[in-house]
């Protein structure tokens, strides 16, 4: 009896490490592919079109929009045994932030590189 009491005390202690927890993604996943589409002149409705709708747009300047992205790997979260290289990368954040001007992008800013045809502006 109490050898069985024992053994499950042992393997509730060891199945508690071994919970499963999901990868957490939030906001807007965009890729270096997607931030090239874009160039100066561009309307809103074309940045949407490219990029989809942002995340935050700033309540006193409708004008500059926030574009974030944050992964938390489930990996990562306490309760590991192990720690590996990967289970140290917990987080992942991404930002950009576009700025417009008489509905055109005049400005972006943030985690990722503008190509050169950024700065040329777009006809219409």
């Amino acid at each position: 009896m109490l050898t069985r009491a024992l053994f499950l005390c042992m393997a509730i202690g060891l199945l508690s490490g071994c919970v499963y927890r999901i990868d957490i993604p939030q906001g807007n996943y965009l890729e270096q592919k997607d931030i090239d589409k874009l160039q100066i002149g561009m309307s809103k409705e074309q940045v949407k079109f490219v990029l989809g709708n942002p995340v935050l747009i700033d309540a006193f300047d409708e004008n500059t929009w926030n574009y974030l992205y944050n992964f938390t790997s489930g990996k990562a979260q306490g309760g590991r045994i192990f720690v590996t290289e990967d289970s140290k990368k917990a987080t992942i954040s991404k930002k950009i932030t576009l700025s417009f001007e008489q509905d055109k992008l005049i400005k972006a800013e943030g985690d990722f590189e503008l190509k050169e045809n950024f700065y040329v502006p777009i006809d219409g």
